[in-house]
Parts: C-alpha cells; structure tokens; sequence
C-alpha cells in the first residue's frame, strides 16, 4: 500500500521553513500544497525556490510554455493546473494554452521551444536532430538550450513529487485533454 502524504503545516516543518512559508503567504496569500511537501525536507524549499527563481535567459512566458508541455508530457495534473494559471497571468489565452499542451503553438519561435520541451521530457534528452535545428533555426542559442534543459529539470522534479505524494491540489483544476 501507497503512503499518504499529508500536506504539512507551518507548525510541522523546521524554523527555516516556517520563515520560508511566512514569506510565501505574504507574497502569494497562501503556501501553495506542493511547495509545503518540498518542506519535509529542511533544506529542501529553500533550495528548490533559489533554483527555480534563479536567472534565466528565457522570458516568463517562454518558461510557462516550457512548465506547461512538460507537465502535460509528465502527466502531473497538479502543475498543469497550477501553470495554466500562471500562464494566463503571462498573458496567454486559454486556446494558447491548450495549443501549448498539445505540443504546438502558432507562434513559430514558441513552438520550436514546446517541442523541444517536449521531445526533450519524452526522450530523456535523446532529441532529434531536426527539432534541435528547429531550435536554432528561431533564434535560440546554446545558452537557451542550457537553460530549457535547467527548466525542463526543474518542472519534471516537481511533476515526479506529484505523481509520487498525489498531494491535494489547490489551484483551479486545468481542463483535461
């Protein structure tokens, strides 16, 4: 039988955690239920969120592109739900969106980056040649692919989280495929 995981509270955690969780409701208004089980770990939310907040080459929208196929590819309902929101907060439309899941985008510079996101998640990295080129052909260069790839890592660790803690999840549900 699976373990439940119980999402745990401010009270639950280590003190570095708690200012961690302090600081995110003040910021978001709540802790979001993924964030508090990365806080099972004393290092861990802290380490997660310097990463995932550290620079980037890619914009906002491109990184939400990148969040939103590899969670679809990964199959993590919660971040889908969680990243189609923030992507609506970037500015795409709900059609972009659901164009974005489905491995495409009409934008020509944003769909070389969502298949690769998506080859990339699927492949292991063992990507074909003609959907890297793609890649570069839209501008993209050699420090892009570094950091899709950092943020194809960081998207699939919190995907495997998920999968594995089938932890509530506290965003609007995202409309399955």
């Amino acid at each position: 039988m699976k373990k439940q995981f119980l999402v745990p509270t401010r009270d639950e955690v280590s003190p570095a955690n708690q200012v961690i969780f302090d600081s995110l409701n003040k910021t978001l208004g709540f802790v979001p239920n993924l964030y508090a089980t990365i806080a099972y770990s004393d290092a861990g939310l802290g380490r997660y969120l310097a990463y995932q907040n550290a620079k980037t080459t890619l914009s906002n929208k491109e990184k939400e592109a990148v969040n939103l196929i590899v969670s679809q590819v990964n199959n993590c309902r919660y971040c889908i739900s969680a990243h189609t929101l923030l992507a609506k907060m970037n500015g795409f439309t709900d059609e972009q969106i659901v164009d974005i899941r489905n491995g495409k985008s009409a934008t020509p510079k944003l769909n070389a980056l969502v298949q690769l996101a998506a080859d990339v998640t699927r492949n292991r990295g063992k990507v074909a040649d003609a959907i890297v080129n793609e890649f570069y052909a839209n501008g993209y260069t050699n420090e892009n692919l570094v950091d899709l790839i950092l943020q194809v890592s960081d998207k699939t660790a919190m995907n495997y989280l998920h999968n594995l803690t089938d932890i509530a999840i506290d965003f609007p549900l995202a409309p399955e495929l």
